[in-house]
């Protein structure tokens, strides 16, 4: 059992999948926080069902806001020495956190970023990954990074990297908020290769197109406004 390791997940509208993803998760990691990010559905008391922390947004705020909540929670503890974003949807796989923890401990990087087009992207739609891949170029154009998957949300980081984050973005933008800070830190980074496993539920509840778009403007509309 992983002792120096914090989970953290976000989670909006998930009671048909939380109890089960919290439960595998907690197999291996004592330390699991779920946010709970203004759910309209019973999802809150399903994560009590579970031996996880429960953190409560009264509103959605968006997964940003809420990896943040998780990032702020966990760093309470002075023990944990990585932290891990982890999807509530049941698309990561445990087995790809315990390699990127295994990385991240024996090279001398702060960050371990997942790559699903490194590895595997099972099910993936061909309208989806075009969208990602444009994620990818945009991100790698604005941030001078060199990656093949920007917008993962499977992340292994060390403390230094947890303190200096400050996420926010609230909504999905904020994946290419953590790329930013990486290059404004001159964080180590390495990606790795992880599966994604695509179900008709993850599917349903991912990113659309609309999305993609407003990553791209709110990431603009930051760069603006630092200037």
């Amino acid at each position: 059992m992983r002792r120096d390791t914090y989970i953290i997940i976000p989670v909006y509208n998930e009671e048909k999948v939380i109890v089960s993803v919290v439960k595998k998760v907690l197999k291996n990691f004592s330390n699991v926080v779920c946010i709970n990010d203004g759910s309209t559905d019973s999802s809150a008391a399903e994560i009590l069902k579970t031996e996880a922390h429960l953190v409560n947004h009264p509103v959605n705020m968006g997964q940003g806001a809420a990896i943040q909540t998780g990032i702020e929670y966990a760093l309470q503890d002075k023990n944990i020495k990585y932290f891990v974003t982890f999807d509530a949807d049941g698309q990561h796989s445990l087995a790809d956190v315990e390699a990127m923890l295994k990385y991240i401990k024996e090279h001398q990087v702060d960050i371990v970023l997942g790559s699903r087009f490194l590895g595997s992207a099972q099910n993936l739609t061909g309208f989806r990954k075009f969208i990602l891949k444009l994620a990818v170029k945009f991100s790698n154009f604005t941030t001078g990074l060199k990656l093949t998957d920007a917008h993962n949300g499977l992340r292994v980081f060390n403390r230094k990297v947890a303190e200096n984050l400050h996420i926010t973005m609230p909504d999905m933008a904020h994946a290419s908020e953590i790329i930013h800070r990486i290059a404004e830190h001159n964080f180590r980074y390495k990606e790795v290769p992880v599966t994604i496993t695509y179900t008709d539920y993850s599917k349903a509840k991912g990113q659309s197109a609309i999305n993609a778009v407003n990553i791209t403007f709110d990431i603009l509309l930051q760069k603006v406004i630092k200037k």
